[in-house]
């Protein structure tokens, strides 16, 4: 089975020149979806870590079935004002404007490694913000696992270069 198969290409969504990567038709296949949960399990043995954290909100649905299989803490990263206790937070730059990603300040003890799971990878900006505030928590990011990576967007060659250890389970260009 080639879970590439699975990914259905949207053109001009959500704005005309993009090409969007919809990772809806994969999770509503169930041995699609069990295929691709086992692939980032497999992958995730090349990372010691001892929580999994996601990126709101397709990254939620990955990362809660690895978590479980794996009996790993999860934590949420999330757009700023839908967690409800103390957090720390980040601004950082989209490609179409800027966003606040939030974390709560008990998600995460001193030290702890922390793999951050996410459906997909473009230019990197969102991922960056969130290994950011893995380190403003004072934890260490393991690594990442994507499922689709947009090689030609650079995204995972920026977190490379900054140092942070990267998987993915399947790549398309981003345009």
């Amino acid at each position: 089975m080639n879970l590439k198969d699975y990914i259905r290409s949207i053109k001009d969504y959500p704005k005309k020149g993009i090409l969007f990567r919809d990772i809806t038709t994969l999770i509503k296949n169930e041995k699609a979806f069990a295929k691709c949960i086992d692939e980032i399990v497999e992958r995730s043995k090349k990372f010691e870590f001892d929580k999994i954290a996601a990126i709101e909100s397709r990254g939620f649905v990955f990362a809660s079935a690895v978590s479980y299989l794996l009996k790993k803490p999860f934590i949420l990263l999330r757009k700023k004002n839908k967690l409800p206790s103390e957090t720390h937070s980040i601004e950082f730059e989209l490609e179409y404007g800027k966003a606040t990603m939030e974390i709560h300040k008990d998600s995460i003890n001193e030290n702890d490694s922390v793999l951050l799971i996410d459906d997909l990878i473009a230019t990197g900006g969102t991922a960056e913000a969130a290994a950011k505030l893995i380190e403003i928590s004072k934890g260490n990011v393991a690594g990442f696992i994507f499922v689709i990576n947009l090689f030609d967007l650079n995204g995972c060659n920026n977190l490379l270069k900054n140092g942070y250890k990267v998987e993915n389970l399947m790549e398309f260009p981003g345009h």
